[in-house]
């Protein structure tokens, strides 16, 4: 987890332009868990994090050309990556810090956030910003295209009891936030968690 969103810029500017060839098998991934969000037209929805906008189609055929589609993400070298991919079309790129984001309370339907969770600084107080911006009763996925145990093999370590992700840790973490998980899912090519934002 890392507290310096300097740090965080270095890591993925130095890596968005191989970013999507480093990774081309994810799509089908991606738009399983928009699905599962039950997303429906004319919904507003952030995609937090949001990278090179791999989520940003799927959405955007989930809520329909009636709904709102916002792609944020802290790296400008990310987004210019999604709006080479042409993925701008889908949703609006929007340079901003998840956890001060710009737009209104209760303003979305929902959040998508993609390996999001380990980037945060503060996961208790930024998940409560993401519940800021949505009304009660939306949603929020933790999304990641591989399951904790394969994410630590690729990235050499060893999983341990505190990492964030694991089921005994997210749901409290989330309680503390604002936020009711609905399902948890980790599995070797999957990690999904679905939460709704309390009243």
């Amino acid at each position: 987890m890392s507290d310096d969103h300097t740090h965080v810029q270095e890591f993925f500017t130095a890596r968005a332009a191989d970013w999507d060839s480093k990774f081309p098998d994810d799509g089908p991934a991606y738009a399983a868990a928009v699905s599962e969000m039950g997303l429906e037209a004319g919904e507003r929805v952030l995609d937090a994090g949001c990278g090179t906008g791999r989520a940003l189609p799927s959405l955007r055929a989930a809520v329909g050309s009636s709904g709102t589609v916002i792609g944020a993400d802290l790296t400008p070298a990310m987004l210019e990556a999604a709006s080479q991919a042409g993925r701008g079309q889908a949703g609006a790129l929007l340079l901003a810090d998840v956890t001060a984001l710009p737009l209104r309370t209760e303003s979305l339907d929902a959040v998508f956030a993609a390996g999001l969770i380990a980037h945060l600084p503060e996961p208790s107080e930024n998940l409560r910003e993401l519940g800021r911006v949505v009304r009660p009763g939306g949603t929020l996925a933790l999304f990641h295209p591989i399951g904790r145990a394969a994410l630590a093999a690729r990235q050499g370590r060893q999983l341990t009891p505190d990492d964030l992700r694991a089921e005994a840790n997210l749901g409290p973490l989330l309680a503390r936030s604002g936020w009711r998980m609905m399902s948890y899912v980790d599995e070797p090519g999957y990690f999904l968690a679905l939460a709704v934002r309390g009243s």
